[in-house]
């Protein structure tokens, strides 16, 4: 009896997310929701915030940042094995690291620059400030892999090269910290507690505690300059410029001049400077200890000449692509071929 053979099973064309980095992405994500019902259901604060507050900021960060690596390192590229490792070790020291954060909330206490001596506080200090080098390592080498090369189309490509790179100089920002001295604090039971540094920056008052005048959400600093700010800006420029890139190919039908590849991957260009630039202020204005609710001249004219700046460089690059649609439509037609007689 002669039977049909089954059909041959079609290898899968989905893209493969790391997997190690999509752990991670869900544990940040299980962070953040009991870090909600931790700040419902526990009263106890720190810096006049929830305790559970650092862990839900972190956990979403992470969250964001890892499913945005995984994704990324899911487009085929050489050099895959090594980005793989450098993801898992992101992946594994972002959970370390995390993971120190949400023990140290659950004991009411400070997880940065904290200086107490007890066992917890010691150990997890030394892991924790070898595993912010190993996030930093393992971002620039995936940034260096993905450089020379062309994952996907040009605009976005360029959002997730130059975003790295933005993501490492974020990163960079952190260590300015030490720059502010060391703070005076209390934890969760009022026990004093002595910082070895902070993220308020006021030159005139050395010794200003985090958490005095904060914003609300943020919780940035509305009475000194807050590193806060331009370090936040690094670690999610990535995610904003690949929307921008997937909005330019929205619109690309609808405007004339954002069809080409090329025009779209020279505003992502002029984006990513710009974003840049932007931090650049930012931290301008931090260590001046000027806050980010008000502004002096200088500051403003920076943000105005900014603005200005990349307003020009999107009509720049607008007027060229226009420029190369007029000449491809004047542009003779090719005269049609025409049989040779016989």
């Amino acid at each position: 009896m002669i039977t049909d053979s089954p059909a041959p099973v079609r290898a899968s064309t989905a893209p493969r997310l790391h997997r190690p980095l999509m752990v991670a992405a869900s544990v940040m994500s299980a962070l953040v929701m009991a870090s909600l019902f931790g700040m419902v259901v526990d009263d106890r604060m720190l810096l006049g915030e929830s305790i559970w507050f650092k862990p839900f900021k972190f956990g979403l960060s992470f969250a964001l940042y890892t499913a945005t690596l995984a994704w990324l390192l899911s487009f085929p590229h050489r050099g895959s094995r090594i980005t793989w490792w450098m993801g898992t070790a992101f992946a594994v020291t972002g959970i370390v690291d995390v993971g120190f954060i949400v023990t140290q909330a659950s004991r009411g206490t400070f997880s940065h620059f904290n200086t107490e001596t007890d066992a917890v506080n010691t150990i997890g200090q030394n892991v924790f400030m070898s595993g912010v080098i190993g996030l930093f390592v393992a971002n620039v080498v995936i940034a260096v892999v993905l450089s020379w090369q062309r994952i996907t189309d040009r605009p976005t490509g360029l959002a997730i090269r130059a975003g790295l790179f933005i993501a490492a100089l974020g990163m960079a920002m952190a260590y300015l910290v030490g720059w502010t001295g060391r703070q005076q604090s209390t934890d969760a039971y009022g026990k004093p507690v002595e910082l070895a540094a902070g993220h308020t920056v006021m030159p005139d008052q050395p010794l200003v505690r985090d958490g005095v005048g904060a914003m609300p959400v943020t919780h940035w600093s509305t009475v000194g300059g807050d590193l806060r700010i331009p370090h936040f800006l690094g670690m999610h420029g990535i995610q904003l410029l690949i929307i921008a890139a997937l909005a330019l190919a929205w619109f690309a039908p609808r405007v004339p001049w954002l069809r080409g590849e090329r025009a779209r991957a020279q505003v992502i260009a002029v984006l990513s400077l710009a974003y840049t630039a932007l931090m650049a202020v930012l931290l301008w204005q931090a260590l001046r200890g000027q806050p980010i609710t008000r502004p002096d001249a200088a500051t403003l004219t920076a943000f105005g000449v900014l603005v200005a700046a990349t307003a020009a460089g999107v009509a720049l690059v607008r007027y060229r692509a226009g420029r190369v649609e007029e000449v491809s439509a004047g542009a003779p037609r090719p005269e049609p071929v025409r049989p040779a007689s016989r």
